[in-house]
């Protein structure tokens, strides 16, 4: 008996090869086709796609004019995805995401309730600018981010799959603008810092896209095969020396948990949705870098983007013009020793 179950084993690992080789390919031909449209910015499209790759939502965070905009609908293109784009205002209503219920008179003079969609039903859903719409309209995006599904005079309404959110936000701290509450920052997987471009990316967008034609990304898979390497990525083995690295990691970055700097500069830390993050986009930064397995370096490469939206700084460190990034830099320092 115990023959057979360990031969089954070898086959699912041998099937799971296979699959992984065949996303392997996929990816190289995702990221190809991507750069052929964005210019640099390398680690904000890896840190992208990680977090679309995962099945999850991001957080792009960026002074505007960034190509943030064009990044997310360059991806819908590329991973075969029916993309919305909200802009984000202050009088934006939950019902204008989320839709909203119409009456309708038949020729008979009947009158009944109709339900329009929102932009929400979307593979792929931009929210543009989210820090300027008020709690109640981003806690209704958030929600359907969370549980992907809808409610509207009760009934229930399912969001499509794969269902993504990119959400940009600007750093510059302006008038009228609400910040996103702790719990709700949780919910991303990612969080993608956008900064300038380098001296030759930009040369290169002067050039390609102030012409007559500019260059069209090409559909490369489709929402199907998008949530095939998504359970696959599930599938892949990590191994216990990965597990207790992003164990230690995340554990490190909470107060009162025996690290001394951390004790000293952070207020609160990142909950256990931090490490689950670490699990799951650590194993597709493996297949994007076109290996088979995560390693310790997945795991410190991810630690900025997965930790940064998820914990706080003490007033003094804030005081001292310490970040964030610092903190953690230090910390996955100590934990490379």
């Amino acid at each position: 008996m115990g023959m057979m179950n360990s031969s089954e084993t070898v086959l699912d690992e041998k099937a799971i090869i296979a699959a992984a080789e065949g996303a392997l390919a996929d990816i190289a031909a995702i990221r190809t086709e991507i750069a052929k449209v964005i210019f640099g910015q390398e680690k904000v499209v890896e840190n992208t796609l990680l977090a679309l790759l995962s099945g999850g939502h991001a957080l792009l965070v960026g002074v505007p004019g960034l190509a943030k905009t064009k990044l997310v609908t360059t991806l819908g293109s590329v991973l075969g995805l029916g993309s919305n784009r909200i802009q984000f205002t202050p009088d934006l209503m939950p019902s204008d995401i989320l839709g909203s219920e119409v009456m309708d008179t038949d020729e008979t003079g009947r009158r009944s309730f109709r339900f329009v969609k929102g932009p929400v039903f979307a593979q792929l859903l931009m929210a543009d600018e989210i820090n300027r719409a008020s709690p109640r309209t981003q806690s209704a995006l958030l929600q359907s981010m969370q549980e992907y599904h809808i409610t509207v005079a009760g009934q229930r309404y399912d969001l499509p799959a794969p269902f993504h959110v990119l959400a940009t936000q600007n750093p510059l701290e302006q008038e009228g603008t609400y910040p996103l509450p702790e719990a709700q920052l949780d919910r991303f997987l990612l969080q993608v810092d956008v900064l300038y471009p380098e001296l030759a990316a930009e040369r290169q967008i002067l050039l390609e896209t102030t012409g007559l034609s500019e260059a069209k990304p090409r559909g490369i898979i489709d929402a199907a095969r998008l949530q095939e390497i998504q359970i696959l990525i599930r599938q892949m083995p990590v191994s216990d020396k990965v597990v207790d690295a992003i164990l230690s990691l995340v554990r490190s970055a909470r107060p009162g948990h025996g690290n001394a700097t951390t004790d000293k500069n952070v207020a609160w830390g990142p909950g256990p949705r931090a490490g689950q993050s670490l699990m799951l986009t650590a194993r597709a930064r493996a297949l994007y870098e076109g290996r088979l397995a995560p390693s310790l370096d997945d795991v410190y490469a991810l630690a900025e983007p997965v930790l940064e939206h998820r914990m706080a700084l003490t007033f003094a460190a804030r005081a001292e013009g310490m970040s964030v990034r610092d903190v953690i830099a230090g910390l996955v320092k100590q934990a490379r020793g």
